[in-house]
């Protein structure tokens, strides 16, 4: 039996604390909280029998296997941090952290130590995202030449909202926009050049970005993501032979259209029930049956690469957008 531990009590915390409590061969054994109340009532939901008011008191709890870090972005290298110092591995939310200082140190930490640490960037195990990767890995889809992809929606502005919040880590892209950069660079790989350009909300973060991704070989990726518009939310990957159409959600879609020359739409379906949390933590799983401290599908590296792109994108936005303004505010 894998005894998880989940620290944070927010929503993600919750849905994915629930698939974990569903999976056969797993369970969660306690939550974590500077809030013991919020602890407490969130364990008895997902059937947990201990409760703590303190990350370090989870960590420190023998029956825990696995933590699962699920607060905002600002607490995910502290709380990664003292798990891996108790021995613990680790499933941390997106993104891996902050910046990509703190994700340098959280892996650092992590190899040093022998510890299991991923991302748990849950579109990277969407049955369709993953066949749409091997596709294009075996030249179905041909020479692949562009990436679009969007995901954004009006929300409304309260500088106490963990998404405006710049101390909490606020703003479309690290949220929002890791999800389009991140099907880009699985499909595609690193890019070679990026020219973004976006907004900023009256308390300084990022509101919304469009970002033009380049390739040396030619390709490249339209992506847009926002907290002022309601964006489309899917995705088409294109090759030289065939068109892919990701329906939305596209991170968690659930029908994927092939389009080719003088041929007839091919329709792929996967079921509600088939979505990435149940992928990811099954890897986990996996992974540390297997003795592996790093995921195949979901590698270090890869979250390396991403906190990095994320961290030239910030600064793009930062550089090129107009000075700070109270435009989200008209998002009612």
């Amino acid at each position: 039996m894998l005894s998880w531990g989940i620290a944070a009590t927010g929503g993600i915390a919750r849905t994915v604390g629930k698939v974990i409590a569903a999976e056969p061969g797993m369970r969660v054994a306690a939550v974590g909280s500077r809030d013991l109340g919020r602890a407490s009532a969130l364990a008895a939901e997902l059937g947990a029998p201990r409760a703590y008011g303190s990350h370090a008191e989870l960590v420190l709890d023998p029956d825990v296997d696995v933590v699962y870090v699920a607060t905002p972005h600002s607490h995910h290298l502290p709380v990664a941090e003292l798990a891996i110092a108790a021995g613990k591995a680790v499933l941390c939310e997106k993104p891996l952290a902050l910046n990509a200082a703190e994700a340098e140190r959280m892996v650092k930490l992590a190899r040093d130590a022998g510890v299991f640490l991923m991302e748990a960037m849950w579109m990277r195990f969407n049955p369709l995202v993953q066949r749409l990767h091997r596709m294009i890995g075996e030249g179905a889809l041909g020479t692949p030449r562009s990436v679009a992809a969007s995901f954004g929606f009006p929300l409304p502005y309260d500088p106490a909202h963990r998404l405006w919040d710049p101390a909490l880590g606020g703003g479309a892209l690290l949220d929002l926009g890791i999800y389009p950069m991140g099907l880009a660079q699985l499909l595609l790989g690193e890019p070679d050049a990026m020219d973004v350009t976006g907004s900023l909300s009256a308390g300084g973060v990022d509101a919304e970005a469009g970002l033009l991704l380049s390739w040396n070989g030619g390709a490249r990726a339209l992506l847009d993501t926002s907290l002022l518009s309601p964006l489309s939310n899917a995705a088409t990957v294109t090759g030289t032979l065939m068109r892919a159409e990701l329906e939305a959600p596209f991170y968690a879609t659930r029908r994927m259209l092939l389009h080719g020359p003088s041929r007839e739409p091919e329709e792929h379906l996967i079921a509600e029930s088939d979505n990435g949390y149940a992928g990811e933590i099954r890897e986990v799983r996996d992974a540390l049956a297997e003795g592996r401290t790093e995921s195949a599908i979901m590698p270090l590296d890869d979250s390396l690469a991403m906190a990095r792109l994320l961290d030239r994108a910030r600064q793009h936005v930062a550089r090129s957008a107009a000075p700070p303004s109270d435009m989200a505010a008209e998002v009612r």
